[in-house]
This record gives structure tokens, C-alpha cells and sequence, in this order.
């Protein structure tokens, strides 16, 4: 079964990847941009395929990550290419355009297969409405009540339980949680709710809260549609909240996973079917997507950032400099990576 899993976790890697790189290899080709490299995968190469556009079509044996290898990425970097073809050379906005192309495909496909599925299965949302207190748990205690609903959680506002869920990860002060209620007779309360925390094997916090959520259930060819740009940002909603979680240390390193992590999570979902393996898919993509766009150094986030201080500056960043910070960015994500792999490692067995 793991040797299924496995297979699973690749093809689903490998497809959003695909699409990532296609979305900065079709706008390059497109902008006449010179292209000597379209890989899927990092490391050796396993397969090779040159095409009639004298591209190198590659597999490389490591099924994380990709690029599109273009002429003048960052400045004028190969004789034999013509000063036309360098990116570096072309207009500010189509290298905007280059840049951004692959986290604009990861947003696509995962709204795409976020309504099809919809369409097919109909979607669920969960709405910040309690439909359920269990008794005798903090949410009860408190006075926190079924049809109560939660407006803020720490001064935050909600506007969906996919996000409210990572504000309750996130640490507070003395572990009390002040939720701001709006009751049936619409009369607004804060009350501040202590969950009882339970440390698993794992290290990782369990926090219990005892309550349950409402659900609804949108399908049909508009109900679809809104359903998948609901789920897309609350997604991305959650997915700000960690990194910002992050950067404030209200969210510890060892909540995050890595590959290993997605492949428990691949191994787990198998029995669920179909819809819930394309809501992975979906989830996934997004998260590449979201990651890439951030404006930190070796990302397209990073890049873009600085085609936006030459904007404003009015000339090109130093090529050196750009380079280096690109380089250092890219160590400081291997380092992280190979943290949170051996941490899923531990975990895992």
C-alpha cells in the first residue's frame, strides 16, 4: 500500500509542478524569450527530450520541484544568445508577466478542480455558526451555546472556520481564547474560553475546545462556483495566518510538514475517494502557489520584488547583489526543508 501511496504523492506533485512551470515557460515563449531548459523534478536527469525548439526537455530524479531554465534571467549571461531574447532585456511588465505566470496556474487549476468537483459531489463549507456544544467542555462551560456565532477569535475577525481553526493553533497568552459571540437574540458577548491541552506522543499540542461547526453544502453550476472561490481564500486566509503565525512565533516550526508529512497525508486519504483526494490536489496547489508568491529571495515572490524596486528606483537592481540574495535565499529553504523532513521523519516513525 505504501508503494501506492507513494506513487499517488509523485503523479500529484508532478502534475501541479507541471503546471506551475508551464505557466512561466508558455508566457516566455510567448515574450520571445530564449528557453534552454524545461524541467520537471530536481537532481539527475532520468529522461531527455530535445525539441524542435532546441529545448531540453527533462525528468530529473528527484520529484520536488522544477524551473524553466531562460537567457538572461537576472542579466546578460550568454554570448551566443541574442540581446533581444535575454529576459533581462525584455519590457518591466512581461517579466512581471514570466514571473507570475506559474502561481497564476496553481490558483487556476486549483479553482477548476475545486468547482468540478463541486459540481460532481456538490461542496461543503463550514460557516463560524455553532450547530453543537459538547457538554461539559470549555466552549460549555464558558456559555458558549448551539446556533452562537463567532465573529471574532482574539480581536480577529472570522470569516470562515478553515482560518478560525489556525487562530486556534496559534498560542495565547495564559492559553485563554476570547471569542466574540453573537447570540440568537443577536446580543454581542466576549467570553473567554481555556481549552484543555494535551500533549501527544508526537510533541505536537491538542487543543480541546468541544465544539461543533455548520455546515453547508453548495452544488449546482453557480453554487459551485461559489463554493470554490470560498474555499480558495479561505485557504489562502489560512495560509497568511500560518505565516504570519510563523513570523510571530505564535505558531511553532513543528507544525509545519514536509514531504514526509504530505505522504501520510496521501496514505491516509486513499479510503476517502475520489472527491477528497482532488480537494488535496486543490489544497496543494494553492499552497505552491501561496509560497511562491511570498516576497522572499529564490521564490517568484522574491524575484518579482525586485523588478518592483527597479520600478522605483528607475534602473535595475545590482546583478550581483540580486544573485547573491537569491543564492542565500535558496540555502536558507534547503536548510528549512531538511529541518522539517527529519522532523517528519521523527514523527512518522
Amino acid at each position: 500500500m505504501w508503494v501506492i501511496s507513494l506513487l499517488i504523492l509523485i503523479f500529484i506533485l508532478g502534475i501541479i509542478i507541471l503546471v506551475h512551470e508551464f505557466g512561466h515557460f508558455i508566457w516566455a515563449k510567448i515574450f520571445k524569450v530564449h528557453i534552454y531548459e524545461f524541467s520537471i523534478g530536481m537532481g539527475p536527469i532520468i529522461f531527455t527530450h530535445k525539441g524542435k525548439d532546441k529545448v531540453d526537455y527533462n525528468i530529473r530524479a528527484i520529484p520536488l520541484g522544477g524551473f524553466v531554465s531562460m537567457a538572461g534571467e537576472v542579466y546578460e549571461d550568454d554570448e551566443k544568445i541574442n540581446k533581444k531574447s535575454f529576459m533581462c532585456n525584455k519590457p518591466w511588465y512581461q517579466r512581471v508577466i514570466i514571473l507570475v505566470a506559474g502561481v497564476t496556474n496553481n490558483f487556476l487549476m486549483a479553482l477548476l478542480i475545486l468547482f468540478i468537483s463541486a459540481l460532481i459531489w456538490g461542496g461543503s463549507i463550514s460557516l463560524p455558526i455553532v450547530s453543537e456544544v459538547v457538554e461539559d467542555s470549555p466552549m460549555a462551560n464558558a456559555g458558549i451555546k448551539a446556533n452562537d456565532e463567532i465573529l471574532k477569535i482574539n480581536g480577529k475577525k472570522v470569516n470562515n472556520w478553515d482560518a478560525a481553526q489556525i487562530m486556534l493553533i496559534m498560542e495565547s497568552k495564559n492559553n485563554e481564547y476570547t471569542f466574540t459571540i453573537k447570540h440568537e437574540d443577536e446580543t454581542v458577548e466576549d467570553i473567554v474560553v481555556e481549552p484543555i491541552v494535551e500533549k501527544l506522543e508526537n510533541g505536537i499540542e491538542n487543543k480541546t475546545f468541544g465544539v461543533y461547526i455548520k455546515t453547508e453544502v453548495l452544488d449546482g453550476f453557480i453554487g459551485s462556483i461559489k463554493y470554490a472561490f470560498i474555499k480558495f481564500g479561505s485557504i489562502v486566509e489560512s495560509m497568511a495566518l500560518t505565516i504570519s503565525g510563523l513570523f510571530t512565533g505564535k505558531i511553532s516550526l513543528n507544525a509545519l510538514s514536509g514531504p514526509v508529512g504530505m505522504y501520510e497525508v496521501i496514505d491516509s486519504s486513499i479510503g476517502y475517494g475520489i472527491n477528497y483526494m482532488l480537494y488535496i490536489v486543490a489544497f496543494l496547489s494553492i499552497n505552491v502557489g501561496f509560497i511562491n508568491i511570498l516576497p522572499f529571495p529564490a521564490f517568484d515572490g522574491g524575484r518579482v520584488l525586485f523588478l518592483i524596486i527597479e520600478k522605483i528606483k528607475g534602473s535595475p537592481v545590482n546583478s550581483k547583489f540580486e544573485n547573491t540574495c537569491h543564492l542565500i535565499g535558496f540555502f536558507l529553504l534547503i536548510l528549512l526543508m531538511i529541518y522539517i523532513t527529519i522532523q517528519d521523519i521523527f514523527r512518522f516513525f
